[in-house]
């Protein structure tokens, strides 16, 4: 194999991975259309670490910003934040997520973490949600893992306004917009 495809391949894995730090290496092996063991010698040779380990230093991080909910709270891991702006979590779905009739997972978990989220990424002690505005898309069975993300669309006062997006793979299963108030800001800001 000539070194310049190579090089494309390990410059699309970092993208892959940047755009996605959650996918594994069967993953990445089919979108680059490559064996699995080639993309764990392009991990190696460019230091990333497997997805365990990834996943792991990410949620390290983002738990040391919290401040508005402790991490015990949090629905799901907390693998990225940055407050104000964005925030990522992933849950499972296990088998005593899902109603026992169907098999299909229980939307208050989806909602949970949604919420959980959405109130880690304001930058004050004190959160609660105001108003939220959910939609259940596609329903999730045990075994999928979902991927949270939320971002901050506006701020006005002590009011953030919220979207998060769960994604299960590539399909989005849930989406909401949150109203978080910050308690007690506009206050101290008043007092200032």
């Amino acid at each position: 194999m000539s070194p310049s495809k190579k090089l494309i391949r390990q410059k699309r894995l970092q993208s892959l991975i940047r755009k996605n730090p959650f996918l594994t290496d069967s993953q990445l092996a089919e979108r680059l259309h490559v064996s699995v063991p080639t993309v764990r010698l392009d991990r190696v040779c460019l230091n990333i670490p497997e997805l365990r380990v990834r996943t792991r230093l990410m949620a390290d991080e983002a738990q040391t910003r919290l401040r508005a909910i402790d991490k015990k709270d949090i629905v799901g891991e907390l693998v990225d934040l940055e407050l104000n702006k964005v925030g990522i979590s992933t849950l499972t779905i296990t088998n005593d997520m899902v109603l026992e009739k169907t098999g299909v997972g229980r939307g208050y978990f989806m909602f949970a973490m949604a919420d959980t989220l959405a109130l880690a990424l304001v930058d004050t002690d004190f959160a609660l949600t105001a108003v939220s505005n959910v939609k259940y898309k596609i329903p999730v069975h045990p075994g999928d893992r979902l991927v949270a993300k939320a971002e901050v669309m506006n701020m006005k006062e002590d009011r953030y306004y919220i979207k998060v997006i769960i994604r299960s793979e590539e399909a989005e299963v849930f989406r909401a917009k949150f109203i978080i108030v910050a308690v007690g800001q506009e206050k101290e800001s008043r007092e200032a």
